[in-house]
């Protein structure tokens, strides 16, 4: 029987929720009450379900047996690996794309950063989120490298919540000046330094990043998410 109220797709549903965890309106630990979400998106709990599924295997999510579903909490270890993760597999993805790199890729990567040029002057913090992260999973599709590309879609995800989670507000590193300067390198087809430039820029946001920085009080989901 098909739902009858087809008002939300599943992945506006993830991408609602998603860019609530990036934008700090929901908090690790935070609790996703499906009944409530189901009322918010007017949609059947089964496709809050669905979205569950999704943004679990994403890592952003947790789903507890018997509890229910709650904004996953990185560790202090899991930040770590994430970052040394991306280091290995973005510096082997930049490798290759430097390789194969062709004058509409590069075009691609240069509208690509304007993009971002123009969401920081507008200080469009959705737009920011969405399009740094965009920006990595750009130059593994340009690169070729199908396997590596699916691993680094997974790794973004997390990423973005333990960077939206932890790093302080105002900070905002993965931006278009670090992202200009790669583009340039592997442009140049200066792989070198483009794989350097890379690995300094995956430094710069871990950095950045206070895992100790106290938790902001949590939101009610439907303030959140509307």
């Amino acid at each position: 029987m098909p739902d009858p109220r087809p008002s939300a797709t599943v992945e506006t549903i993830c991408e609602r929720i998603w860019l609530a965890i990036a934008e700090r309106r929901l908090r690790p630990g935070a609790r996703l009450k499906e009944e409530q979400l189901a009322e918010i998106f007017e949609v059947s709990r089964a496709r809050i379900r669905q979205a569950f599924a999704m943004l679990e295997r994403d890592g952003l999510i947790l789903l507890v047996p018997n509890r229910g579903a709650c904004v996953a909490e990185p560790t202090i270890d899991e930040a770590r690996d994430v970052f040394f993760a991306r280091r290995a597999i973005e510096g082997r993805v930049v490798e290759r794309l430097c390789a194969r790199i062709d004058a509409p890729g590069i075009a691609r990567l240069r509208a690509h950063v304007e993009a971002e040029r123009a969401a920081h002057a507008a200080r469009d913090r959705s737009a920011i989120v969405r399009l740094s992260g965009a920006f990595h999973l750009l130059i593994a599709e340009l690169s070729g490298a199908g396997y590596l590309q699916q691993v680094l879609r997974d790794l973004i995800s997390r990423t973005s919540l333990i960077t939206a989670v932890y790093q302080p507000q105002m900070v905002a590193n993965c931006g278009p000046d670090e992202h200009a300067d790669l583009v340039e390198a592997i442009a140049a087809g200066h792989t070198a330094r483009a794989v350097a430039l890379m690995a300094a820029h995956l430094d710069h946001v871990e950095r950045d990043i206070d895992l100790q920085g106290a938790a902001d009080p949590p939101r009610d989901l439907r303030e959140a998410l509307l």
